[in-house]
């Protein structure tokens, strides 16, 4: 019988450890939420950008958010059936989804970008969704993109 010894690591003497603030971007329909500043969380950074409708929101302008460093996306849109423009906010879910396959397919995760329905100035809604991804991103990590 061979036993095998293995060694062990070395441990590091010190490690320095830089905890970085996670970045959000949030696209939001003035007419779900006209303020996102009222977001102010000191545990993470939120980049509000406001879209006179959630429609006017392209794949390529959420790809390009997680390219400029956002770990993850929130899509803030008018409950369904709802929406000024008719079809918004169900324009925009088909967008979010294609996007979330897309980032499935390059290893990113689509979990990082999620669309909610929400009620015209429902701060404690936003709240509570800006609460929700942080913790997914605790658990996915930081955008490996960036």
């Amino acid at each position: 019988m061979v036993v095998q010894t293995m060694d062990r690591p070395k441990v590091a003497e010190k490690i320095e450890c830089n905890v970085v603030k996670p970045q959000i971007t949030v696209f939001h329909c003035i007419n779900a939420l006209s303020n996102a500043a009222l977001l102010d969380y000191d545990n993470c950074d939120i980049e509000s950008v406001k879209l006179p409708c959630s429609s006017m929101s392209r794949e390529l302008v959420f790809l390009k958010a997680f390219e400029s460093g956002a770990d993850a996306v929130v899509v803030l849109v008018c409950p369904e059936n709802s929406c000024r423009y008719l079809q918004g906010s169900l324009r925009t879910a088909k967008r979010v989804n294609r996007v979330k396959k897309l980032l499935d397919e390059i290893g990113l995760d689509g979990r990082r970008i999620n669309l909610y329905n929400i009620h015209n100035g429902d701060v404690r809604a936003a709240e509570k969704i800006i609460e929700n991804t942080l913790t997914d991103l605790a658990f996915l990590g930081p955008n490996p993109a960036a």
